[in-house]
């Protein structure tokens, strides 16, 4: 079955920057979409950033779009988040996400429905 395991969370100062990674086990990399979501307290799940693990496209939340990179290594079946000029908005919960493969839904990569496993989350705490 298929897991997702985050790192790279942590407290962080105010305009500094950040690097998250997911790492998917369970089954073959390719063929799908993965996704960081973003939980604030109190609040929803937020896609931010998408990448499709075949031909590595990338998308972005209007939101963040400049200051987030996703990139992926698909030989370490990883993919990663650099997170630049952290302000107290991105702080929150981090999940990364996977559809099933071929689960990919034309312009809704950062929508939560189309989304199947989840990760545990990894917190990110800004210091200003």
């Amino acid at each position: 079955y298929v897991q997702l395991v985050e790192s790279g969370g942590g407290s962080v100062q105010a305009g500094g920057s950040l690097r998250l990674s997911c790492v998917l086990s369970g089954d073959a990399y390719s063929g799908r979409c993965m996704t960081w979501f973003r939980q604030a307290p109190g609040k929803g799940r937020e896609g931010v950033a998408a990448i499709r693990t075949t031909g590595a496209t990338t998308y972005y939340s209007d939101s963040v779009k400049g200051r987030l990179t996703i990139s992926q290594d698909s030989a370490r079946n990883t993919m990663t988040l650099l997170i630049d000029s952290l302000n107290p908005e991105d702080a929150g919960t981090y999940y990364c996400a996977t559809t099933t493969r071929s689960g990919c839904v034309v312009r809704q990569e950062l929508s939560v429905g189309v989304y199947r496993y989840w990760g545990q989350g990894t917190q990110v705490t800004v210091s200003s």
